[in-house]
């Protein structure tokens, strides 16, 4: 889809109300969801991140959404895609301004070249204990990505219309941090398996898009 009017279109999702819990329960396993029911959230006092997903055109102006494969290291998010981001610092204002600073830091995008269009429903995630905060972000002029070469392997950047496809929706038998062998929901994008926190948030971006385009 062409960027220019992909961004007129998107910038109705302003006024939607966010579909929040439910696009998220469609890519989380059903064990997460009873862990959810049977503990209080607020009682283990999560940390803070903030993710920023990013739209962009590239050089023939189709519309991407920029994903990371992130290193591998001894954590339970090794070698996963993600958005950009991470977790808060002191200096840090806001949310906004933690997902702004870790982007720019990660793949090299200036906070003031970022338009930012909605903040999106927070995820928890267990093994981390992270409350995660999404925002979504137009780059209308991107510039060469530059990667953090301790925190990101590669650049995953996905055409509109492969995250807009249905087909790409799959379950996966997959081994995590906090469980073996579960089927999880999840999306194949450019050859990569997309699930946990960063597919329960495209789940949302998803519903919003699919509302406007």
């Amino acid at each position: 889809m062409d960027f220019k009017e992909f961004y007129q279109q998107a910038l109705k999702i302003k006024n939607l109300p966010l579909p929040g819990a439910d696009s998220h329960h469609k890519m989380s396993p059903a064990m997460r969801e009873q862990w959810l029911k049977s503990n209080d959230i607020k009682k283990r006092n999560p940390r803070r991140a903030g993710v920023m997903a990013l739209f962009y055109p590239d050089m023939h102006q189709h519309t991407k959404l920029l994903l990371i494969l992130r290193k591998t290291y001894e954590g339970v998010h090794s070698n996963q895609i993600g958005f950009p981001g991470g977790k808060v610092e002191e200096q840090d204002k806001d949310l906004l301004e933690t997902a702004l600073r870790e982007t720019h830091e990660e793949v090299g995008v200036r906070p003031e070249s970022i338009e930012v269009v909605k903040e999106l429903s927070e995820v928890y995630i267990p093994p981390s204990n992270f409350m995660v905060q999404p925002f979504i972000g137009m780059y209308s002029n991107p510039q060469r990505f530059v990667l953090q070469e301790s925190e990101v392997e590669a650049l995953v950047e996905v055409y509109l219309r492969d995250f807009l496809d249905n087909s790409n929706f799959i379950e996966e038998n997959l081994s995590t941090s906090y469980a073996k062998n579960i089927n999880v929901p999840a999306y194949k994008l450019n050859g990569y398996t997309v699930w946990g926190a960063t597919a329960m948030m495209m789940s949302e971006i998803k519903e919003l898009l699919e509302q406007v385009l």
